[in-house]
Formats: C-alpha cells, sequence, structure tokens
C-alpha cells in the first residue's frame, strides 16, 4: 500500500453516517481567536460601565424585588410548575433571578453585570458563528452589535434578562445544529447534510428549548436554520426539513402559549388592541423601517416611543409595507449578480422580527408600537449585512483607501461605545429614566403615569399629582390614569383634609375610571374610600363587596374591606378582612398598618407596635407608619426609639410640619433642646402659623436657658 504524500494527509476525512463535524472555515491562530474575544469582552466592559451604579427600574419589581417567588424553595418549584406565578411563563429566567437573590439579594450590581456578561459572551459566540458560515467581516459586525447603543435598553435593564439569556442559548444551539448538519458541502464537494453525530443534534434541541424558556421571541431559529441552508445551497429539500420537525413543533407550542399568556395574564386585549389585519399590516411595514432606521442611525433613543398614528385612508401608510416588499423582491431578483446573502439577511431580519410587528398583540403596543429591545435579536442579521458589505466593498477601493478603513472601522466602534456609555446612564433609576423619555417624547403619556408612581412611592404626591395630571390629559381614555389620579387626590386629603371639594373631585375620577372599565378594581377600591369619607360608610362597603367578589384572593381589598368597616365602627368584621389580607399576603404593608391602626382604636399598643414594626421592615420607605411607630413610642415614653422613627419619617416627608412638631417634641424629652429647637424652626419655615411649634419653640429656649443656668 502506498503511503499518503503529505497533500493527501491535509485533505478532510471523508464524512460517513456519524462522523465528525468537517469545519466550513480554516482553523484559526489560537492567539488571534482570544484576542478578538478578549477585545469584543473589553469593549462591552468599557461601554456598559456605568451599569456599576445602575439600579432597579419599570418591571424590575415585578421581576426581582418585589417577586416573592425568589426567596424560598417553593417559589422555584412554583416558577416551573404553575406558570401563573409569573405574568410570563420563561422559567429559566426567574430561576437566574432565584439563585442571584440568594447569593447577593436584591443589590442591582450583581443582576447587570450578568446581563453584560450574557451580552458579552453572545458576542463572542455571534463572531464564532459568522466565521463558521464564512461572513467577511464577522468580527467587525461582532464588534458592532457589542457596543450598538440601541443594545443598551436589553443589556442595562435587569428585566430583559429574557433578552441577553435567550439570545445566548440560541447562538449555543446554532453552533450545535451546525455540528449535526453543516449547511454547505466541505471543501472537498462532499455532501455532508445530515452527517453530523446525533449528540450535536440533541444538545441543539436542548438548547433551543431553553431558549424558548427564557423567551419565545427565539421561536424562529428553525425557519432562520432554512435560510441559511438556502442561502448556502440554493435550495432546501426534505432532508434539512425533517430534522427541523421537533423545532418547528416546541416553537410553535410554545409561542402560541405565549400569545395567550400576553393576553390573558398580561392584559394585552381590549380597545387598544382592536387593529384590522390592513391596520397590522401598516403598522408592520412602519416597524420594519423604524428598527432599520434605529440601526443605522441609533439617535435620539426613548425609552418609549411615540405610537404610530395608523389610518387606513391615509395612501402615505402604505409605502411602508410595499417599499419593504419591494426590497426583498429586488434582492430575489439580483440574487444571481449579488449573491443569495443579502436576501437571506434581510428575511432573517424581518422574520425574527415578527413576534414584535403588531401581528400578536404584545402588551406594550399600548403606548407604542416599537421598543429597542424588540430588535435585540433580529440585529444581527444586519449587522452581518453591513459587515459583510462594507469589507467586500473595500475590496475594489484604491489602496490607500483600504488601509484607512480600520480606522475608519474603529472610529465608528468608538463613537457607538460612547453612545451606549451614555445610554446606559439613562437606566440609573426610575426618575432619571422617566424624565429621560419625556424629553424625547413629550406625548408620552406613560412615562409621566410611571413618573408619577415612582414620585407617589416616594411620597412626593403633589409631584405624583402634576404627573398623573398630565398623563390624563395626554390619555384620558385610559382607567388607570383616572384610578391614578383619584388615587393620589386621597393621598392629598388625607395629608391636607377631606373636603366636600376634593371629595367630589376624586370621586369623579374614580367614575370615570369606571365608565371606561366597570371591572376596574383600582377604581373601586377608591370609589370606597372616597365614599367613607363622604360618609356614605354603606355604599363603601359596597363597592369592596363587589371587588372581592370580582377578586376574591385580591388582599388590596380585603384590605381595604377592613379600612372602610374599621371607619363603619365594625371592629370585629375589620379585623377579619385585615387578617385574610395578611394570610393572601403576609408581607401586605397596608394590611399591617390597618391592623395596627385597629389595635391603637383598641390601646393594644404592644400589638400596634408589633404590625408596625413588620411593616417598617418590610417597607423601609414607609414614612406614614415610622410617624405612627413613633407616637406610639412616645406613648409609651420610650422617646429615644420615638425620635428615631419620627426622624426617619421626616427624612422622607421633609414638608410634613407635623412630623417636625414632634420629633422637637422628641428631642425635648430627651433634653437635647438646640435639636428641638431646629426642628420647631423647621417647622416654622414650613407652617410659620403654626401655633404647636411656636409654643413648643418658646417652651425649648426656656428649658435650655434654665439648663444653662444649672451648675
Amino acid at each position: 500500500m502506498k503511503p499518503r504524500t503529505k497533500t493527501q494527509r491535509k485533505q478532510p476525512r471523508s464524512t460517513s453516517r456519524g462522523s465528525r463535524y468537517a469545519p466550513l472555515a480554516p482553523a484559526e491562530p489560537r492567539w488571534r481567536l482570544t484576542a478578538g474575544a478578549g477585545l469584543l469582552v473589553a469593549m462591552v466592559a468599557v461601554a456598559y460601565l456605568p451599569v456599576v451604579r445602575t439600579g432597579f427600574i419599570w418591571d424590575d419589581e415585578n421581576y426581582v424585588e418585589g417577586n416573592e417567588a425568589l426567596r424560598t424553595v417553593d417559589g422555584l418549584r412554583r416558577i416551573w410548575l404553575v406558570p401563573a406565578t409569573e405574568k410570563q411563563y420563561y422559567p429559566l429566567v426567574h430561576t437566574t433571578f432565584w439563585l442571584e437573590y440568594h447569593l447577593w439579594g436584591l443589590r442591582p450590581l450583581g443582576y447587570h453585570l450578568v446581563n453584560v456578561a450574557l451580552h458579552a459572551t453572545s458576542a463572542v459566540l455571534f463572531w464564532r458563528l459568522l466565521a463558521r458560515l464564512r461572513v467577511p467581516g464577522g468580527w467587525l459586525a461582532a464588534a458592532i452589535f457589542a457596543v450598538h447603543p440601541v443594545m443598551a435598553e436589553s443589556v442595562a435593564w435587569v428585566t430583559e434578562r429574557k433578552n441577553v439569556l435567550s439570545l445566548l442559548l440560541a447562538l449555543l444551539s446554532l453552533h450545535a445544529y451546525f455540528r449535526f448538519a453543516p449547511p454547505e458541502q466541505t471543501e472537498n464537494g462532499r455532501d455532508v447534510r445530515l452527517a453530523g453525530n446525533w449528540r450535536s443534534y440533541t444538545l441543539s434541541l436542548a438548547l433551543f428549548v431553553a431558549a424558548l424558556l427564557s423567551k419565545t421571541v427565539v421561536a424562529s431559529l428553525p425557519a432562520v436554520i432554512l435560510v441559511i441552508v438556502w442561502w448556502k445551497r440554493g435550495q432546501v429539500s426534505g432532508r434539512e426539513i425533517l430534522p427541523l420537525v421537533p423545532f418547528f413543533v416546541v416553537g410553535i407550542g410554545l409561542g402560541l402559549f405565549t400569545v395567550w399568556t400576553e393576553k390573558h395574564n398580561v392584559g394585552a386585549r381590549g380597545d387598544e388592541f382592536d387593529f384590522s389585519m390592513l391596520d397590522r399590516v401598516l403598522i408592520a411595514g412602519r416597524a420594519v423601517w423604524f428598527y432599520a432606521g434605529k440601526l443605522a442611525w441609533p439617535y435620539p433613543l426613548a425609552f418609549f416611543y411615540p405610537r404610530f398614528k395608523i389610518d387606513d385612508h391615509a395612501l402615505w401608510q402604505y409605502l411602508f409595507p410595499l417599499a419593504a416588499l419591494a426590497v426583498i423582491v429586488a434582492l430575489w431578483w439580483w440574487r444571481e449578480k449579488i449573491g443569495r446573502g443579502p436576501l437571506a439577511a434581510v428575511l432573517i431580519f424581518t422574520g425574527v422580527l415578527v413576534p414584535a410587528l403588531g401581528f400578536f398583540n404584545v402588551y406594550p403596543f399600548r403606548y407604542s408600537f416599537v421598543a429597542d429591545h424588540f430588535q435585540y435579536h433580529a440585529s444581527l442579521a444586519l449587522f452581518a449585512l453591513a459587515a459583510a458589505g462594507t469589507v467586500l466593498a473595500l475590496k475594489r477601493l484604491p489602496g490607500q483607501l483600504q488601509k484607512a478603513a480600520p480606522i475608519a472601522a474603529a472610529l465608528l466602534l468608538v463613537v457607538f461605545a460612547g453612545l451606549t456609555f451614555s445610554q446606559t446612564f439613562v437606566y440609573r433609576d426610575l426618575e432619571t429614566l422617566y424624565v429621560d423619555t419625556i424629553s424625547k417624547n413629550p406625548e408620552g403619556w406613560v412615562a409621566y403615569s410611571n413618573l408619577g408612581v415612582y414620585a407617589e412611592a416616594s411620597s412626593d404626591h403633589d409631584k405624583a399629582y402634576e404627573n398623573f395630571k398630565k398623563a390624563v390629559e395626554l390619555n384620558p381614555n385610559d382607567e388607570k390614569m383616572q384610578s391614578n389620579m383619584g388615587h393620589v387626590l386621597l393621598k392629598l386629603a388625607e395629608r391636607d383634609g377631606f373636603t366636600p371639594e376634593r371629595i367630589d373631585e376624586m370621586m369623579g375620577y374614580f367614575r370615570r375610571a369606571l365608565e371606561i372599565d366597570p371591572s376596574s378594581i383600582s377604581a373601586r377600591r377608591g370609589m370606597g374610600f372616597a365614599l367613607v369619607h363622604a360618609n356614605r360608610a354603606n355604599e363603601a362597603i359596597e363597592q369592596f363587596a363587589r371587588t372581592i367578589t370580582l377578586r376574591p384572593n385580591d388582599a388590596d381589598s380585603w384590605s381595604g374591606r377592613g379600612v372602610v368597616l374599621a371607619a363603619a365602627g365594625q371592629a370585629e368584621e375589620s379585623e377579619k378582612s385585615f387578617r385574610r389580607a395578611l394570610e393572601i399576603n403576609p408581607n401586605y404593608v397596608e394590611a399591617l398598618r390597618g391592623m395596627a391602626m385597629l389595635c391603637m382604636q383598641q390601646r393594644r399598643t404592644v400589638e400596634a407596635i408589633s404590625f408596625l414594626e413588620r411593616a417598617v421592615a418590610i417597607k423601609p420607605d414607609y414614612p406614614e407608619a415610622e410617624f405612627e411607630l413613633a407616637n406610639q413610642y412616645a406613648m409609651r415614653r420610650e422617646f429615644k426609639k420615638a425620635q428615631q422613627h419620627y426622624a426617619k419619617s421626616v427624612a422622607k416627608r421633609p414638608n410634613f410640619v407635623e412630623g417636625w412638631v414632634r420629633l422637637g417634641a422628641a428631642y425635648g424629652d430627651l433634653s437635647e433642646f438646640d435639636l428641638a429647637i431646629k426642628c420647631f424652626q423647621q417647622a416654622l419655615v414650613l407652617e410659620p402659623t403654626n401655633s404647636a411649634a411656636q409654643a413648643n419653640l418658646q417652651k425649648a429656649r426656656g428649658l435650655k436657658e434654665k439648663q444653662a443656668t444649672i451648675p
């Protein structure tokens, strides 16, 4: 037998059934792989450096901060086995949050760093996938993805762990699948379709399922595989389709389940989603061009973009879908001249975007048809097309221009990284996020609404009122906006007094909310509270009876019923309602405060203190409970504890005059007259005619003088 020559030894092995994957691209030196991957990771780390000071924002409360399922082992069981535990059934995402909660609690930094690490890893995987597919400029495409500012929303927002995790798993699934079935022939021309080992196939399917359990937008992955096969081979046969049947079945099944939960669990239904198919086509056409435009010119970027006004009688709106279709037709027509790659990239881009194009109801469509995080996955196709087109075009340019190309590319990446760095600051906290959004989208009612919710949570009810009022002006037909206005007026009345005019005003908002949505639990609860203060206790009790009928396990409704029953003098029934609320949610602070108030009325001081201590331990930012707790300690002559809780109360409510007066009195009881005088003076700055502050100030000054004369 003749010995093999050196040339023969370099030939790829023939790939019979069960043989290993034949590489589609020449192997690169290890140092180059390490350097390329390291540079991508470093770029991501620098671009997203501001996350070290970034906190939790919108929806993070539901996913992390207030998610009780993260606290216990049973919660982990419910995450997987009880789909209704979370609004969206993405158990793998919630499992990562569960693990992180037990590692570093509610410190935001850990969650943000995991998002950044997942994004950086996806950039490296994207680069290696393009290298495997022999796409020119693969590293440049991955670098653009790594630092492009449109990606900042997915990376800097903890809730969008869904995006960064699902993409990483989808890319791993693609790598594994192409080990099983390379989309093109090997270099010696031998057909290796379905010639890989089946362990890679099983791994790919498992990774695909894991990606779906992170976010079902990846359901399009088997279609992406077929487009890539068509791009490489020019045709797709049954042999390529058959192994992907399980992928399609699982993807479609979980995708339809997500559509159902989005509608029935999340709330993507109602008049705001009542679009004809023609309307949805117009939305899709507009959205596709919006997304492509933002990738090409990523400025300005907003958390909420203006909602398109869709009018099927406006002929100009038909230009968007027609232009998108024309691009696809033109690329098909020119495929022999320019290759199939551009058409494949455009098909992948639009195909992956389909779940977010308006054909299915998605809750954020209430306020905008587009969002940066909707195109996190789809953007990869256009990045690959742009990078490949640039590299191929440069080869036709004179040598001097070719030498300048790396400098131009580096400058582009620096600009993108700088924009991403700046954009990441926007996600620092809720107030920063919504103020930035309003500056870019002044008609964004949801930003005003959420800024109002943030102000209300911070006990700044005046600021909450201003923002809710603006939200109602911009969107008067939204039940939540009307209800929010009624509730903030309740808070203001609790502080300033319930006048007949104020009661009528708040009831007007609640009535309007119930006209829009008669099943509104929030509006009925608010109406109940307003009726109590209008001395119509029986009607108030009836409102809460209706809310409990509509939602029997709603802790808010049971707690509200307890409040109105207490006001009506039915202490025993009131206590039953509060205890029922605490059975449903043991950490429900309003019910704890309600029980405390009931105990105060019955002079059960020790129990009242116990309930209030639990409330402020669960919710440290709770000035009302802090004030009431301080009052109880003052009654027990535990002045040091009273002083501490009064101080916490006024720290969160600096304009609360009575709080400053009580804090001054507590300092006086502790013989700390200088501090007492400062507190009374602060009260008089806020309310110069306050008689209690005036009298106590004189008394404190007298006691201070008397103290100074004692040797």
